[in-house]
């Protein structure tokens, strides 16, 4: 599954070992040390991800991924020394797909962007369309409609939303929709599940403080109801 990669790393020893790591895994990697280059080479080239270090001179990580999710839908790996929560729900928060914290070993990494780009290339065999209410997913073609009016999504998000339209009424828990956005089912990061829901609630509600479709059952997890919105 090989891809072309964008690695924004502004430390260039760390950079090189994981652009070796990446080559060696058959991926066709770009390498820029600074968010203005990460921001032009992105806008310049066609890449299937972006690894991006949240510090970065110039534009740091998070400036460049909120530039760029509102211009493409290319999956984003954000890559910081930061741990704290909040760091992490705002990077998800910027449309980021992933997140990983430093320090990572480079083949935590790798399997990291494998399982995007298997998630990312996945196409189901009859190319179902799936419509509740007013919402309509088409996951031939990756997109989001609400009453006829498309709706931008990131990868998570809408991996997360086709999950729950594929079987309205039923309730998820938040580690089963980890698994439908990461492939990975790990208790720390299943916060980062409520982050993806309010997004869409956003995007896909009439009033995002009072959801009548994507609706939390306290305690279990999300679902989406069978009613119209």
């Amino acid at each position: 599954m090989c891809a072309r990669v964008l690695l924004a790393e502004d430390d260039v020893r760390q950079a090189e070992a994981l652009r070796r790591y990446l080559v060696a895994e058959g991926h066709e990697a770009t390498v820029v040390h600074d968010g203005e280059a990460a921001l032009r080479r992105a806008r310049q080239e066609m890449f299937d991800l972006l690894v991006l270090d949240v510090m970065m001179p110039k534009l740091d990580g998070l400036h460049v991924c909120r530039v760029l999710r509102q211009e493409s839908d290319v999956l984003v790996l954000m890559l910081t020394a930061r741990a704290s929560e909040d760091d992490l729900l705002l990077g998800l928060d910027l449309g980021a797909d992933d997140y990983l914290t430093k320090p990572f070993s480079p083949r935590e990494l790798i399997a990291r962007i494998r399982t995007l780009l298997r998630r990312a290339r996945t196409t189901p065999q009859q190319s179902p369309v799936h419509r509740v209410g007013l919402l309509t997913v088409d996951e031939a073609r990756h997109t989001v409609t609400v009453d006829g009016i498309r709706v931008d999504c990131t990868t998570g998000e809408f991996a997360i939303l086709a999950a729950l339209i594929r079987q309205p009424g039923r309730v998820f828990t938040r580690g089963q929709l980890l698994e439908h956005t990461r492939g990975v089912d790990r208790e720390s990061t299943e916060r980062t599940i409520d982050v993806h829901v309010m997004n869409l609630r956003r995007k896909v509600e009439a009033n995002p403080r009072r959801p009548r479709q994507l609706l939390t059952v306290y305690g279990v997890g999300y679902k989406l109801s069978a009613g119209a919105l």
